[in-house]
């Protein structure tokens, strides 16, 4: 903070906080093949998306039977694994996706959007 800058403000960090949530999300969901493992894995974070990221989001789909040199280049040890790229931190998630709430936490989404989760 220089001599130029505005003493910060209740209001400037309620601004600066509504600022990164409204960041979009790029995340790159890994599957492999066409198995119900990997639909279901796809459905749940399409609903976590639809749900909670509407309109804020970039999902992409890889399939490694597709495109295999992806898992070593985003060093994918198992599938499914989901990758949140952006907002930062990058983080990697591996499993069917199916708890909602930990993926939600994990990707950082803020509480205002898990109001209506039961988190038992």
């Amino acid at each position: 903070m220089t001599a130029a800058d505005p003493p910060p403000t209740l209001e400037r960090f309620e601004l600066a906080l509504a600022a990164l949530q409204a960041e979009p999300y790029t995340l790159t969901l890994f599957v492999s093949g066409a198995s119900e493992y990997s639909a279901q894995a796809i459905a749940n974070v399409r609903e976590i998306c639809d749900a909670h990221l509407t309109g804020r989001h970039q999902l992409n789909i890889v399939d490694l039977n597709q495109e295999p040199a992806m898992a070593s280049q985003h060093h994918i040890l198992a599938t499914p694994t989901l990758i949140k790229d952006h907002p930062l931190p990058a983080r990697m998630l591996v499993g069917d996706m199916s708890d909602h709430v930990r993926i939600l936490i994990a990707l950082d989404v803020p509480a205002s959007a898990l109001a209506g989760e039961d988190t038992t």
